[in-house]
């Protein structure tokens, strides 16, 4: 995992920009940096390689063939696309709405997001196998 040094550096930033003005501002942000080292990590995977995913799906099936690592470079992706997609939700939230607002989108939406795209990615994935097994 990557992405958890600079997220772990980036949440002590924020909270000391908290702490020293004094403000909510830095806590607040943590979804919005948490979800840039996200999709930062996964694009420099599509760069790189392997892929976030393909190192994920290589851990059911080591031998994983050329169709599986070109799908897995899709799902990652859309991963990066939702990543971007929910901190500019995030960010706009942190500056934009009241704290109620915040915490509805960053405590309880956005965790609904990414367990429906999870959802809906096994589901391909389900379909996808299916139909190369036949």
């Amino acid at each position: 995992m990557p992405w958890i040094k600079p997220a772990s550096i980036l949440a002590v930033i924020a909270l000391a920009t908290t702490q020293f003005f004094n403000s909510d501002l830095g806590l607040k942000l943590y979804p919005v940096i948490i979800n840039t080292v996200m999709a930062i990590t996964f694009a420099y995977s599509l760069k790189s390689g392997p892929t976030i995913i393909e190192s994920f799906a290589r851990i059911k099936e080591p031998e994983l063939d050329e169709k599986g690592v070109n799908y897995t470079r899709q799902v990652t992706k859309v991963w990066c696309a939702f990543f971007i997609i929910n901190g500019s939700i995030a960010l706009y939230t942190s500056l934009f709405t009241s704290l109620q607002t915040w915490t509805l989108y960053n405590g309880l939406i956005a965790y609904i997001l990414i367990a429906l795209l999870g959802l809906v990615e096994w589901l391909v994935r389900q379909k996808v196998k299916s139909n190369g097994s036949e």
